[in-house]
C-alpha cells in the first residue's frame, strides 16, 4: 500500500513531482503558499503543456488561518469580435483552431491577484523572478516528455498538427516526442522572463499585451487589445454547504462547483458511513444526476444567474432531492459536458494558509493555436458556448463561459483542514465526493482514498456515450450489482486518466500536514 506523506511545516500536492518541488522550494525559502502556488502554476504550465497554460484560465479558494474563505475568479471572457456572426458559417463552435480561440486567457491575472492577496496576509513578498525561476529553466533548458503528454500528442495528432504553432512547438522534429526525451520550449521561456520584467499586468496591458493582440489578430482570432486590457481576476465569496461532518466551500459561477457542493449535501442525507463499494458509487452517481440538472438549468456567466444558487444549498431542498434517490435503481439522464484537461493543485504552509487552485486550457492542448514568437498554447473555453440565441449559454461578446473547474476546500469539526480536487470535466465534483465520501465518512486513509478505484458518468474522450465508466480495479461482484440496479457500465483501464488526476492535503489541529496524490498522474505530495 502507498502510503500518504506527511510533514510538519508545509505541503504541496500537484499532478507533476516537478510542479510540488517548485512549491516546495518557495515554501523552503520563506514564502507563502499563495507564493508557492504561483511558483507551482508556472512550472505546470512548462512541464505538464498538454494540460493546462499562460493561454488558459485559473480558479482559487484560498483559506487564511482564520476567517472567512476568499474565491479568486481568474477565467476571461469572449471577445469583442466573437459574435453570431463570426460564425455565420458553423452551426456550432468549433473545439480546435483560431475560432475555438475566442476567450481570454485569465489565469495570469489570477497569479496577480493572488500575490496582492498574500500581500495584504502580511509578511515580506517574494520576487516574481524568484517565483517563476524554475519555469523559466524547465522551459528554456527543457524536460523529461512525460508519457501522458506523448499520449495526448498521439491521439490528437491528425486533429492539431496543422493548427497554427502546434506541429513546430509540440513536434518539433516532425514526429511525436517520445517519454523521456528533452522537450524544450524557449519561446515560452522568453515569455516568462519577460513577465519577470515587466511584471504580471504585462500580459494585459503592456508590450507583451500589445503582441498578443497583434498575434491573435493575425491568426484570425476573435480578441482584442482592448479585450486584454479588460481582463482582471476577480475576488469573490465561494458557495458554501453546511455538511454534517464541517463546513465545505467551492467556487461561485461561472463553474460547476454548485454541483460539487450538491452531490455531497444530497450524499449526506443518506446512510454513506457504512455504505458498501456498490451502494457508495450508486448514491454518488444518483446524487450526481440531480445536481448536473441543477447545473444545466441555472449556472452560466454569473451576471445572468437568476436563481439565488447558495439557497439551492439548504439542506431541506438538498434533503428533498435526496429522498427521490431509488436505492435499488438507477435513474435516467441526459448528457454530459463531455471531457476537459486540467491541473488540480493544493498548497499548506505552516501559518495554516491554504490554497485550492485550478488550471486549464479546458481540452488537452487547448485550441491547439500556438501564438507565435510567445510558445502560448490559446484554450478553447469558448466551445462551451451555445450559438442558439435562447440557450442559457448563448454567446455574446464579454460573456464569461461556463467552466467545469471548481477547486474544494473543507474545515471539518475534528479541527481539520481540507483542500482537495481534480481534473476531468464532468468528473471533477464526481471525483471529489469519491474522496471526500472514502476519507472524511468511510475513514479510509487520504493516500488510499485518492488511489482506490474511481467511476466517471458521462463522456470520455472519443466516445459518444453517457454510460457509467468504472475503473477494471473494482470488484467483479460491485460491478455486477451495479448493472443489476440499471446503470450502463463501461470498464476503462485500471489506472486511468479519464477518471482525472486527483489530489488532496490535511492539515490537522496539531499543525501537521498529509498529502496524497494521484498514481495516474506524474504526481507528488511533497512536504518538509
Amino acid at each position: 500500500m502507498i502510503q500518504s506523506n506527511m510533514a510538519p511545516q508545509g505541503m504541496a500536492v500537484t499532478p507533476h513531482h516537478l510542479a510540488s518541488e517548485s512549491a516546495l522550494a518557495v515554501l523552503r525559502d520563506g514564502g507563502n503558499a499563495i507564493e508557492a502556488m504561483v511558483a507551482a502554476a508556472s512550472t505546470i504550465a512548462v512541464v505538464y503543456p498538454h494540460m493546462n497554460g499562460l493561454g488558459g484560465d485559473g480558479f482559487w479558494l484560498i483559506m487564511p488561518p482564520g476567517g472567512d474563505p476568499v474565491a479568486i475568479d481568474a477565467s476571461g471572457a469572449a471577445g469583442s469580435l466573437a459574435h453570431f456572426d463570426f460564425y455565420a458559417d458553423h452551426h456550432q463552435i468549433p473545439h480546435r483552431g483560431p475560432k475555438a480561440a475566442l476567450t481570454v486567457a485569465g489565469t495570469v491575472s489570477g497569479w496577480q491577484e493572488a500575490l496582492q492577496l498574500g500581500a495584504e496576509l502580511g509578511g515580506t513578498p517574494l520576487p516574481l523572478a524568484r517565483l517563476l525561476r524554475d519555469a523559466i529553466r524547465y522551459a528554456a533548458d527543457g524536460i523529461p516528455v512525460t508519457a501522458s503528454q506523448t499520449a495526448a500528442t498521439t491521439t490528437f495528432r491528425n486533429e492539431l498538427q496543422h493548427q497554427p504553432g502546434f506541429a513546430a512547438t509540440f513536434m518539433p522534429d516532425g514526429d511525436v516526442p517520445q517519454p523521456g526525451s528533452r522537450f524544450t520550449q524557449p519561446a515560452l521561456a522568453q515569455t516568462l522572463c519577460q513577465l519577470t520584467e515587466q511584471g504580471l499586468d504585462s500580459f494585459y496591458r503592456g508590450p507583451l499585451a500589445r503582441h498578443l493582440a497583434s498575434e491573435l489578430s493575425a491568426l484570425g482570432m476573435p480578441i482584442t487589445l482592448e479585450d486584454l486590457q479588460q481582463q482582471r481576476a476577480r475576488r469573490c465569496t465561494p458557495l458554501h454547504l453546511s455538511h454534517s461532518e464541517g463546513d465545505i466551500w467551492n467556487m461561485t459561477p461561472p463553474t460547476q462547483g454548485m454541483v460539487s457542493l450538491a452531490i455531497l449535501g444530497i450524499t449526506d442525507a443518506l446512510e454513506m458511513g457504512n455504505a458498501t463499494e456498490a451502494q457508495t458509487i450508486h448514491r454518488i452517481v444518483e446524487a450526481t444526476k440531480k445536481a448536473f440538472a441543477l447545473r444545466d438549468k441555472y449556472i452560466t456567466d454569473p451576471r445572468h444567474v437568476t436563481e439565488d444558487l447558495q439557497a439551492l444549498l439548504d439542506s431541506d431542498h438538498l434533503c428533498t432531492l435526496a429522498s427521490q434517490i431509488d436505492d435499488r435503481q438507477a435513474a435516467p439522464w441526459g448528457n454530459g459536458r463531455g471531457p476537459g484537461d486540467t491541473v488540480w493543485m493544493g498548497v499548506m504552509d505552516s501559518s495554516g494558509l491554504a490554497v485550492s487552485f485550478i488550471q486549464s486550457i479546458y481540452h488537452e492542448f487547448g485550441s491547439g493555436v500556438v501564438l507565435p514568437g510567445t510558445g502560448i498554447t490559446w484554450q478553447n473555453r469558448g466551445a462551451a458556448f451555445s450559438l442558439d440565441p435562447e440557450h442559457l449559454l448563448a454567446l455574446a461578446p464579454g460573456k464569461q463561459p461556463f467552466h467545469t473547474l471548481n477547486p474544494a476546500a473543507a474545515r471539518l469539526k475534528d479541527g481539520r483542514t481540507l483542500v482537495y480536487g481534480s481534473m476531468g470535466g464532468d468528473g471533477q465534483p464526481q471525483t471529489q465526493a469519491a474522496i471526500f465520501t472514502r476519507h472524511v465518512i468511510q475513514g479510509l486513509p487520504l493516500q488510499q482514498a485518492v488511489s482506490a478505484p474511481r467511476w466517471l458518468l458521462g463522456r470520455t474522450w472519443g466516445q459518444s456515450s453517457d454510460s457509467l465508466k468504472l475503473e477494471s480495479r473494482l470488484a467483479p461482484e460491485t460491478v455486477e450489482q451495479l448493472r443489476q440496479w440499471g446503470h450502463q457500465v463501461e470498464l476503462l483501464p485500471a489506472f486511468s486518466e479519464f477518471v482525472g488526476h486527483a489530489g488532496a492535503i490535511v492539515r490537522y489541529s496539531n499543525g501537521m500536514f498529509e498529502g496524497a496524490s494521484d498514481p495516474r498522474s506524474n504526481g507528488s505530495a511533497a512536504g518538509f
